[in-house]
């Protein structure tokens, strides 16, 4: 029978001078790993009140990582909450025989519930570079401080949201800190040794849980992945209920095949202005289609090859910023809109618009964002799983706003000022697809003037870089145009570690197998001369 390293003598260490024992020449060792199981977590090494935790189970893994065995022990635990009606937290580690002496923590999606996949890559990662457990890392995540309902649709169950401290837990990001210490806890537990840097990477969601570390606990990660991130979670919300009353209004919902006309009609009009027929817009902003050349005569709707007035309206909204005629605590006074193409990709109606209009109920076939509106109205706003979601109007939510207001300062932790992440040598990539159907990328590029404007040119040029993806949607869904793949880890480690920039990145449509510049926002790649299918052939431009 084999032996598992996790029961192997100890190897030797040394302390650099950068204060982290490191191993030579064998892997860390650490007790065996079942005698993990049973750890008491003491509340004492948590920043944020919590009632301790305990680990539940511990055990010897293998699995294929990126086409390698990789041997590891899974630790799963619970963090206690200090409210004994909230749940626990739920978290796990996956700590590797052979430890690179590092770590990364994994954020979420929608409204969590579920603990993130500790063999998965980053977001937008690349299909060429293994994932960062068959690198090394100790992984680690946790599913925010509840669980999802059996039949809820993946991410979608806000039910926890009547419970404060799961809120906080989930809106707040609390539960990220929490999962942090007890995680770096355990680590020191198995190895006897502290990483000697710790990431986070994540997307939607998970992107907006890599901005709040970076701003609430900037000496807690030495590098930071967001990847379209729903930074102002309360602001798209209003939107995402401005837009369900709109979808909702008879005859206006545009169904599968009226957003595939759609689809193809702002590629048809818009593909060519960057100099190459490819099938992706690499300039979403010098697209100005009119969805009005697509209207059916006399407004009527007449069938799948045009659109009606209600329906142009309604596409019109999608793509146009919305605004509220009253303040919030968070000082947000709107969302940016998408732009047309996004939401119109058949390929992936689910979360774009779907393919029934909302109601209520609510439609497991209406869109993502039409469903997360409706939990986020039954459990966050009214607390009342029977209240319909389209008697809340957000132009004028009446009775509501002052829950509205207290939410904001919830979910809208988007204090742009990075300083302290910044001059303590954080680091940050920030990614975005140009045709995200679900969380808009004016809004991630809004996000980064802000912090442009806060901190200056110089500063955020020494620690944040952000990229638009052309043709990559949300989260690589479907059969997206581009198919974004990226070595943004290794990129961070070269960063933190070696204090090398990205340097002229490129990023591969895994689908098509060609590639792109990685143009640093606000430039894009316009076509040059060459194959189209190799970025040498494009230039970053304005």
């Amino acid at each position: 029978m084999r032996t598992s390293r996790w029961t192997a003598v100890p190897a030797a260490l040394v302390l650099l001078a950068t204060g982290f024992p490191v191993a030579t020449a064998a892997p860390p060792s650490a007790p065996a790993c079942a005698a993990l199981a049973g750890t008491d977590i003491p509340a004492s090494v948590m920043s944020l009140p919590t009632s301790g935790g305990r680990v539940t189970s511990a055990t010897v893994t293998t699995s294929v990582v990126s086409g390698k065995t990789i041997e590891y022990c899974r630790v799963d635990a619970d963090i206690f909450p200090v409210d004994p009606a909230a749940p626990a937290i739920k978290m796990r580690v996956a700590l590797p025989a052979g430890w690179n002496h590092k770590a990364i923590m994994f954020g979420g999606g929608g409204y969590n519930g579920t603990i993130p996949d500790l063999t998965a890559n980053v977001p937008f990662g690349p299909a060429d570079q293994p994932a960062p457990l068959a690198r090394g890392y100790a992984t680690f995540a946790s599913d925010s401080g509840h669980q999802q309902g059996p039949a809820a649709l993946p991410s979608l169950d806000g039910s926890f949201g009547v419970n404060d401290e799961a809120l906080r837990n989930f809106a707040a990001g609390d539960a990220l800190k929490k999962t942090h210490d007890a995680s770096r806890y355990l680590i020191r537990q198995a190895y006897h040794a502290k990483p000697a840097e710790v990431y986070f990477a994540g997307g939607s969601t998970g992107g907006r849980e890599a901005l709040v570390v970076a701003q609430r606990w900037p000496e807690a990660f030495d590098g930071v992945i967001s990847a379209y991130p729903a930074w102002n979670n309360l602001a798209e919300v209003l939107y995402l209920g401005h837009l369900t009353q709109i979808l909702s209004r008879p005859g206006a919902f545009p169904g599968p095949d009226k957003q595939t006309l759609l689809y193809t009609s702002v590629i048809g009009a818009c593909d060519g202005l960057d100099g190459v027929a490819d099938g992706v817009v690499s300039n979403p902003g010098g697209c100005h289609f009119d969805p009005r050349t697509l209207r059916c005569p006399d407004g009527a709707d007449t069938g799948p090859g045009c659109l009606s007035d209600p329906q142009i309206a309604a596409v019109t909204a999608m793509s146009t910023r919305f605004e509220w005629p009253y303040r919030i605590a968070s000082g947000e006074t709107g969302y940016p809109g998408f732009p047309f193409l996004s939401g119109a990709d058949m390929r992936t109606p689910f979360l774009g618009f779907g393919t029934t209009a909302p109601a209520n109920p609510m439609p497991l076939t209406s869109g993502y964002g039409m469903q997360y509106w409706d939990q986020w109205v039954k459990y966050f706003l009214t607390r009342d799983p029977g209240h319909d979601p389209l008697a809340v109007d957000p132009g004028d939510p009446g009775p509501w706003l002052d829950r509205i207001s207290r939410l904001s300062t919830i979910q809208d932790r988007n204090d742009v000022d990075l300083r302290p992440f910044a001059a303590r040598g954080g680091k940050l990539i920030l990614l975005h697809g140009a045709a995200d159907e679900l969380v808009s990328d004016r809004s991630t590029s809004d996000y980064y003037r802000r912090v442009r404007a806060e901190l200056g040119p110089r500063t955020t040029d020494g620690f944040l870089r952000y990229y638009v993806v052309p043709g990559a949607n949300h989260a690589n869904a479907g059969t997206p145009a581009f198919a974004a793949g990226w070595d943004s880890l290794s990129a961070l480690e070269r960063w933190v570690e070696k204090g090398q920039s990205p340097a002229d990145p490129v990023v591969t449509d895994t689908r098509h197998q060609r590639t792109r510049p990685l143009c640093e926002y606000p430039e894009w790649p316009r076509y040059r001369a060459g194959d189209p299918d190799r970025a040498s052939s494009f230039v970053c431009t304005r």
